[in-house]
């Protein structure tokens, strides 16, 4: 058995399609911090502090292998100047969009990431983590240029301009390109390890490969390229596997998967090429008891851990409020005992 290992020499060995002393860890808590902290959601994410005392509260009580500064998806919309929805027990929803009419695209302006409150926040909640461990990994979080728009126009008038209106969407893509850039560099530059790169979108759940091919696809390759760090792409629960050889030639170096597709299929397909995440379903999770989840986490390594590459997570990017904190508890227990390395193949994986 190798020794073991801080948790960012563990994410990196994996990262390299390599063994390391076991398949790492991530739980993904993004609201599930105010629930550790007795707090409200709204509450909760108005002061980084909160974030940065549950991001290390919840690394202690279940040993997982990475802090993630990821608050809420609209976040970004409210850099736009959009509306944030909180609820009780869920994510936080953006409100009414910012953009009505195709037309006002023409208009809009690139939002100054330093001037924006909501988005300092998560750039504070960044270098105090930073400051606390430099070995564990801090992943960051941005929307892809190509799935933001569900939020600044709706998902209908989004679809039917992606197919109606090249003009506009083009011009949506070039303003959302620059701020997807900024803002992921700007989490860098506070101290991300990586950006997850959300693009659910992109999946084929949503959109047919040859339009992805043609829109989102051109989209992320240029996206990608100028993000200075490495990013993982992840499709929130949609399928990906048909459009497995376009993510890769984007550039990101891993994808976070759905539970709908076979892990094992989605391994062997991006084996030596992209880290792998996933793909434990965050519904299911909810009613998960100990023998259950025993028996998930015993499929997910027997058929992806081999040779490196693979870290166990949720497959949506985010743990929900409702799962107990016995189900992760025993996520976290059993992650390290079946996860171990070497793996039984690991002699047939260096040959």
């Amino acid at each position: 058995m190798s020794k073991s290992m801080t948790s960012l020499e563990r994410v990196l060995k994996a990262m390299s399609h390599q063994e390391a002393d076991r398949v790492p860890l991530f739980l993904l808590f993004s609201m599930y911090g105010a629930k550790e902290l007795n707090l409200s959601i709204e509450d909760y994410y108005s002061d980084p502090k909160n974030v940065v005392r549950a991001q290390i509260k919840l690394r202690e009580k279940y040993g997982h292998d990475c802090f993630y500064t990821f608050y809420y998806a609209s976040i970004e919309t409210e850099a736009w100047g959009g509306e944030v929805i909180f609820s009780e027990d869920g994510p936080p929803n953006s409100g009414k969009p910012i953009i009505t009419e195709r037309v006002e695209i023409s208009d809009l302006k690139v939002p100054d990431i330093h001037s924006s409150p909501c988005l300092n926040r998560v750039l504070e909640t960044t270098r105090e983590l930073k400051r606390y461990s430099d070995e564990v990994p801090i992943i960051g979080v941005v929307m892809s240029p190509f799935s933001l728009p569900v939020m600044q126009m709706g998902f209908d008038k989004y679809i039917e301009m992606i197919y109606e209106d090249r003009q506009f969407f083009d011009k949506l893509m070039e303003i959302n390109e620059e701020f997807c850039i900024r803002w992921a560099n700007a989490q860098l530059e506070a101290g991300a390890t990586a950006i997850c790169y959300f693009n659910p979108v992109s999946s084929t759940s949503i959109i047919p490969k040859e339009m992805y091919k043609k829109t989102g696809f051109q989209v992320d390759k240029r996206t990608i390229s100028r993000i200075n760090g490495p990013t993982v792409t992840h499709v929130a629960s949609g399928r990906c596997l048909p459009i497995i050889e376009e993510i890769i030639e984007t550039g990101t170096l891993g994808i976070g998967v759905s539970t709908l597709e076979d892990i094992g299929a989605l391994k062997e397909e991006c084996r030596g090429k992209l880290f792998v995440f996933g793909n434990l379903d965050g519904i299911e999770m909810c009613n998960w008891d100990e023998g259950e989840t025993k028996k998930k986490l015993e499929e997910l390594i027997e058929k992806a851990g081999s040779g490196g590459g693979l870290a166990i997570s949720d497959n949506h990017g985010e743990i929900p409020w409702q799962v107990p904190e016995k189900t992760l508890l025993n996520i976290s227990k059993y992650s390290k005992i079946l996860g171990l390395y070497p793996s039984k193949d690991a002699d047939l994986n260096e040959e």
